[in-house]
C-alpha cells in the first residue's frame, strides 16, 4: 500500500477522537479509499494496527468511544440492503468482506488476558449487530460464532464485559424457543449475577416471553432501586396487563406504590399506570376490575390516587369513573364493586385536599340526611344466608359483593359533612337502627360502630349508646301471649249478667219518673243507662271472642353469632374510647356480663373475639390486666391457634404499655434470678416472685420462638423486637435469638418475619449507643452458637462470616443516628477486646480465622489511652500463640496501627488487610469467575447495613470494577492530586501512541 494510504488511514482515526468532526465525512472518504483499492489485506492489517489502540484502554475515555462509534459506522456502511439487486456477484462479496474481516478478528480477540480488549470486542459486536438494520444478512457461520464468543463472555469477570456481551445478544435470541440458549443466559444473569448494572442491561435488552415473564417479574422486588424502576419500565413497555394475572398485577401496583425510593413510585404513576389504561381505552372502571377489587380494596384505593394526583382537570375525574344522578348519589340498581370504590376513593382524595377540594365533594356527596336514608334502604336489602344456601357459590358470591358494596358506603360517611345538627342527629338514628337489624353482616358491625363514635361527640354518650345497642342486639324485645283464664271468663259472663240486670231496672225506673215527671232524675237515668250499654256491648264482646293476653318482655339469645356481634361491637368501642379515661361503670358491666362468659364459649370464633375485648379493655385499666393476666397467659399455651395468637398480643400491648411492672402483684414458685428482670426496690421476697414471673414469661416466649405454628412465632417475633425496642427488654441473649431466627433457613418463606427482624436490626443498632453495647454482648453468644451447630441443624448452613459482618456494621460508631461524644473507648474497641479473648480461649480452633478476620473489618481507635495498651497486650499473646500465617499478619498489621501507623484512613487499613493473604486473593478470584448463590437460609448483611462499606468491597470483583459504570460514585473521596491525575486522563489522546509505534518501527 502506498504511504499516503497509511496516512489516509491513521489521519481518519485521529479526526474521529475529536468529536466535533464529521464522522460520516471520514466514513464516505476512508470508503472511497478502500473502493479504490485491488489488494484489501494491508487495508485491514493497516485498520486493525490503529483500532488496538483504542481496543487495549478499558475506560471510558472520549477520544476512545468516538473511535469505536466511527468503527461502527465505517463497518456498517458495508451493509447491503437485501432488497438491492447487484448486477455482479463480486461486489456484494466486496462489500461483505471488511464487515467479515472485523467480525473474525472480534471474535480472534475476545479470549484475551486483557479485560480491556475482552471488554471492547463485546462493544464493538455490540454496536455492530445494533447499526445494522432489521433486515441484515449475516452468514449462519458467522452468526454462530458471534453467539456462542458472547455466551462465553457473559460469564466473564468483569461486569461491563459481561454488560456488552449480554447487550451484543439482544438479537440473538428466540423467545419461542424454550431451548434459547440466549434466554437461558438472560436468565441465568438476572437472577445470580451480582452486579445491577448487569442485571440492568439484562432487563433492557430481554424479551418478554412465557419463560422470561416470570423472570422479568421477580427484578420489581431486586434490593437495587434502579434494577426495580427498569423492570417497572419494561413491564409496562412490552407487557400487555392481559399477560400478568391478577395477583401480579396488584403486587406490581402495590409494591410499586410502597417502594421505599420515589422514583420507582414515579414510574407506576408515569409509565405503568398510563400504559394498562391505555390499552383499556382509558376505562378506570375496567382498570379496577382486571385488579378484582373486592380482595384489594387498599391497593386499589392507593392506585386511584396515584391516577388522581396526575389528573389535571378536577372535572374529569368526575366524569370518568361515576354517575351520579340528581341527588349526587349512584343508584341502587347501577352500584358495583368498582363504581363504588371509585366513588369512595374519589371523595377521600378530594376530602384530604382540604379547602381547596370543598367545591368539588359538594358535587360527589349529597347531605347527609339522605345519604343515611340512602344507605339504610341499601343495608336493609342485604339477606343473611341460612347453612343451605351458603353451600351455593352464586348465593354466596352474590352476598359478598352485596357486603363490599356495603362497607365502601359505610366508609363514605366519614367524608359527610355532619355539622349541620339535623343531618348529624339522622345519621346516628339510621346508624343505630341498623346496627339492631338482625340481617346486618357481622363484617360490617365494627365499622358502623366505627363511624357511630366518630360522629358522637361526648365520650358518655358514646359508651351509653352503645351499650344500650349491645342490650337491644342481645336482648331484643319479643311480645308474648298468654291464654285467658276460665275463672277471669266465668267472672265477666257473670259479670255481663249483671250489668244486663241493672240496665232492665234502669229502665223501669225511667219509666216511673216520665210517668211522674220527674224529668230531672229521668235524665240522670238515661246517661246511666247509656253508660251500662256501653259496659255491656265490650263486656259481651270480651266474652264471645276471648283475645289472649299480649306481654312484651326481653329475652336473651346466646347464639354464635349474636355474641360475635356483641362482641365486635364492645371491641370497637374500647378501641375508639381515650385509653386514659379508665373503666367506667357501664364498661365494667359489659365486662362481667358479655366478655368474660364469652373466653369460655364453645365457638372458636366467640372465644377469639372476646380475648381481642378483654385485651384491649385491660389496657384501659391496670388492675383489670392485673386481674386478668393469668387467665391471658393460660390462652396463649393452651387454645387453638388464632386465639392464642390473638391472647399474644394482648400480652404483648400490655408489657408495652406498663412494662414488666405489671407482674409485679402477680406471685409464682421463687427460682432463679432473671438476668434480664428490670432493677426492683421491694422487698427481697416480693423481687423474687417478681423475677420468676418474668422469667417465666420470657421462657415462654423463647419456646414460641421455636414454634412449629408459622403465625405464632412471626408474632412472637415481631412482639420481643417491640418490646427490644421500646426498652421494655434489655437481652442481649434474647437479641441474639432473634438473629438467628432472622437467619434461619427454616424462616427463609417467612416474608413478614424477615422484613420485620430486618428492620428491627437496623433501626435498634442506629438508635443508640447503649443498644450498640448490647449488639456487642450478643455477638460472641451468636458465633458460639453458628459454630457449635450439628449437621442436622439448619443453623448449620448459615454463613459465619456473613453473620459477622452484619454485627460489625450494627456496632460501628457512624451507625448511630446521633453520634454521641467522643468517648475513649468505642463499641467496636470493646468487641475487639472481646474477640481476642474469644481467640485466645483455643488458638487452634479453626473459627480463629474468621475472629481474625472480623478484627481487620472494625474500626479501632488508634490514639493512645487504656483501650489501646489493653488490645496491644492481647495482640502480643495472640501473637504468640497463633500459628496461621493469614491470622498473623492480620494482627500484626493491627498492631502496627495502635503503635502509630495513622496515616491511613480506617477504609484504607481495611482495604490493606483484606489483601493480606495470597490464599484470600486466590478465593476472591474464584468467587469472580462465577456469580456467587448464597446457601439456603444465608441473609446478606446489606439488608441491615446504614450503606457504608469499607473492607467488603473488595471482596467482590464486581464492587471493584464499579468505577467503571458512570452512575456508581466513588467510595473514597480522590485527594487533589489524584482528580488532577484523573483531568489529565480524561484528555487522553490516542495519537502520541500510534506516532510512538510508527516511530519505533
Amino acid at each position: 500500500m502506498p504511504g499516503d494510504a497509511d496516512l489516509e488511514i491513521e489521519e481518519a482515526f485521529r479526526r474521529a477522537q475529536k468529536a466535533h468532526n464529521n464522522k460520516a465525512k471520514l466514513v464516505a472518504s476512508l470508503k472511497t479509499r478502500y473502493n479504490k483499492l485491488e489488494d484489501k489485506s494491508e487495508f485491514h492489517d493497516e485498520f486493525i494496527r490503529c483500532l488496538k489502540y483504542a481496543m487495549i484502554i478499558y475506560t471510558r475515555e472520549p477520544a476512545v468511544e468516538n473511535v469505536i462509534d466511527f468503527v461502527t459506522k465505517f463497518a456498517a456502511s458495508f451493509e447491503t440492503p437485501v432488497n438491492e439487486e447487484t448486477e455482479e456477484e463480486e461486489e456484494e462479496d466486496d462489500d461483505t468482506e471488511f464487515l467479515n474481516f472485523l467480525f473474525n478478528f472480534l471474535l480472534e480477540s475476545h479470549g484475551a488476558s486483557s479485560h480491556a480488549v475482552r471488554f471492547r470486542v463485546c462493544q464493538l459486536a455490540n454496536k455492530l449487530l445494533g447499526s445494522l438494520s432489521e433486515n441484515a444478512q449475516i452468514d449462519d457461520d458467522l452468526c454462530d460464532r458471534i453467539h456462542e464468543a458472547m455466551l462465553v463472555r457473559v460469564t466473564d469477570k468483569y461486569p461491563n464485559v459481561r454488560i456488552q456481551a449480554a447487550l451484543a445478544m439482544a438479537r440473538l435470541q428466540d423467545p419461542n424457543d424454550s431451548d434459547c440458549p440466549t434466554i437461558k443466559a438472560y436468565i441465568l444473569l438476572l437472577e445470580n449475577d451480582s452486579n445491577p448494572e448487569v442485571r440492568r442491561a439484562v432487563l433492557s435488552c430481554i424479551a418478554p416471553s412465557a419463560a422470561t415473564l416470570s423472570k422479568i417479574y421477580k427484578r420489581t422486588r431486586d434490593v437495587k432501586e434502579k434494577v426495580r424502576k427498569l423492570a417497572y419500565q419494561v413491564l409496562a413497555e412490552k407487557v400487555h396487563i392481559r399477560a400478568l394475572s391478577i395477583a401480579q398485577r396488584v403486587s406490581l401496583l402495590h409494591e410499586g406504590l410502597s417502594d421505599s425510593a420515589d422514583s420507582v413510585k414515579e414510574v407506576i404513576k408515569t409509565h405503568l399506570l398510563p400504559a394498562w389504561l391505555r390499552l383499556l381505552q382509558g376505562d378506570v372502571l375496567q382498570l379496577l376490575h382486571k385488579l378484582d377489587v373486592e380482595n384489594c380494596s387498599e391497593t386499589a384505593v392507593t392506585t386511584l390516587h396515584a391516577i388522581f394526583s396526575m389528573a389535571t382537570d378536577p372535572d374529569e375525574l368526575l366524569q370518568n369513573g361515576i354517575r351520579l344522578d340528581e341527588r349526587k348519589l349512584i343508584t341502587v340498581d347501577s352500584l358495583t364493586c368498582e363504581n363504588v370504590l371509585y366513588w369512595r376513593a374519589l371523595c377521600e382524595f378530594v376530602k384530604s385536599k382540604g379547602n381547596e377540594g370543598e367545591e368539588l365533594l359538594e358535587k360527589l356527596l349529597p347531605e347527609a340526611a339522605i345519604f343515611a336514608e340512602y344507605l339504610y334502604s341499601y343495608l336493609k336489602s342485604i339477606t343473611p344466608l341460612s347453612e343451605e344456601q351458603r353451600a351455593d357459590m352464586t348465593q354466596l358470591e352474590m352476598v359478598m359483593t352485596q357486603e363490599f358494596v356495603g362497607q365502601q358506603l359505610i366508609l363514605l360517611v366519614g367524608c359527610l359533612d355532619t355539622s349541620e345538627e339535623g343531618g348529624r342527629k339522622r345519621m346516628v338514628a339510621v346508624l343505630q337502627e341498623i346496627l339492631v337489624m338482625p340481617n346486618t353482616p357481622t363484617s360490617l358491625i365494627g365499622l358502623l360502630v366505627e363511624k357511630l363514635i366518630g360522629i358522637l361527640r361526648d365520650d358518655a354518650q358514646k359508651i351509653q349508646m352503645v351499650a344500650e345497642i349491645i342490650s337491644d342486639v342481645r336482648e331484643p324485645i319479643f311480645s308474648i301471649s298468654e291464654p285467658v283464664d276460665e275463672n277471669e271468663k266465668r267472672r265477666k259472663q257473670v259479670r255481663l249478667a249483671e250489668v244486663r240486670v241493672q240496665i232492665m231496672e234502669a229502665k223501669q225506673t225511667l219509666e216511673d219518673c216520665i210517668s211522674c215527671q220527674d224529668f230531672s232524675r229521668a235524665a240522670e237515668l238515661k246517661d246511666s243507662i247509656s253508660q251500662l250499654e256501653e259496659l255491656k256491648n265490650q263486656l259481651a264482646l270480651e266474652v264471645s271472642q276471648p283475645a289472649e293476653n299480649i306481654k312484651e318482655q326481653r329475652v336473651e339469645k346466646s347464639d354464635p353469632e349474636t355474641l360475635l356481634k356483641c362482641l365486635t361491637m364492645c371491641a370497637e368501642l374500647f378501641k375508639q374510647m381515650n385509653i386514659k379515661r379508665g373503666i367506667c361503670p357501664t364498661m365494667n358491666a359489659l365486662i362481667e356480663s358479655l366478655i368474660l362468659p364469652s373466653v369460655s364459649n364453645p365457638n372458636p370464633a366467640v372465644r377469639n373475639m372476646a380475648v381481642i375485648c378483654l385485651g384491649t379493655a385491660a389496657l384501659h385499666s391496670k388492675d383489670l390486666a392485673n386481674t386478668h393476666l393469668v387467665l391471658l397467659l393460660q390462652i396463649t399455651q393452651l387454645d387453638e391457634p388464632k386465639i392464642r395468637i390473638s391472647a399474644l398480643r394482648a400480652l404483648i400491648d400490655q408489657l408495652l404499655l406498663n412494662g414488666l411492672n405489671i407482674l409485679q402483684e402477680k406471685s409464682a414458685p421463687p427460682t432463679s434470678q432473671a438476668p434480664d428482670s428490670p432493677d426492683n426496690n421491694g422487698q427481697p421476697d416480693q423481687q423474687v416472685e417478681e423475677e420468676s414471673t418474668v422469667q417465666g414469661i420470657l421462657r415462654m416466649l423463647s419456646e414460641f420462638l421455636d414454634s412449629e405454628i408459622c403465625e405464632l412465632r412471626t408474632e412472637t417475633a415481631e412482639g420481643l423486637a417491640k418490646l427490644m425496642y421500646c426498652g421494655r427488654i434489655l437481652s442481649p441473649k434474647m437479641l441474639s435469638r432473634l438473629v438467628l431466627l432472622w437467619y434461619n433457613p427454616v424462616t427463609e418463606d417467612d416474608q413478614r418475619l424477615r422484613h420485620c427482624l430486618g428492620v428491627f436490626l437496623q433501626l435498634y443498632a442506629r438508635a443508640s449507643r447503649a443498644n450498640q453495647e448490647r449488639v456487642e454482648e450478643s455477638f460472641l453468644p451468636t458465633m458460639r452458637t453458628l459454630f457449635n451447630a450439628p449437621v442436622t441443624s439448619p443453623l448449620s448452613e448459615v454463613d459465619a462470616s456473613n453473620v459477622a459482618e452484619l454485627f460489625v456494621e450494627l456496632t460501628r460508631p457512624s451507625a448511630l443516628v446521633q453520634p454521641a461524644a467522643v468517648q475513649a473507648v468505642s463499641v467496636h474497641d470493646s468487641l475487639a477486646v472481646r474477640v481476642c479473648n474469644e481467640i485466645l480461649r483455643d488458638v487452634s480452633a479453626p473459627e480463629v480465622r474468621l475472629y481474625c478476620k472480623t478484627l481487620s473489618w472494625l474500626e479501632i481507635n488508634t490514639e493512645p489511652g487504656p483501650a489501646n495498651n489493653e488490645l496491644q497486650l492481647l495482640f502480643k499473646d495472640i501473637l504468640q500463640e497463633v500459628k496461621d500465617k493469614y491470622c498473623t499478619r492480620v494482627i500484626e498489621k493491627l498492631r502496627n496501627q495502635l503503635n502509630g501507623d495513622r496515616s491511613k484512613s480506617g477504609s484504607n487499613q481495611d482495604t490493606t488487610l483484606l489483601n493480606l493473604d495470597d490464599n484470600t486473593g486466590e478465593v476472591v478470584n474464584k468467587d469472580e469467575t462465577k456469580p456467587k448463590r448464597a446457601k439456603r437460609g444465608q441473609k446478606k448483611a446489606s439488608t441491615a447495613k446504614n450503606g457504608k462499606k469499607n473492607s467488603k468491597a473488595e471482596l467482590s470483583s464486581d464492587e471493584s470494577d464499579e468505577e467503571n459504570v458512570p452512575e456508581v460514585p466513588p467510595s473514597v473521596r480522590p485527594s487533589r492530586r489524584a482528580k488532577m491525575a484523573s483531568l489529565e486522563k480524561t484528555k487522553q489522546d490516542l495519537t502520541a501512541l500510534m506516532n510512538q509505534e510508527a516511530n519505533g518501527s
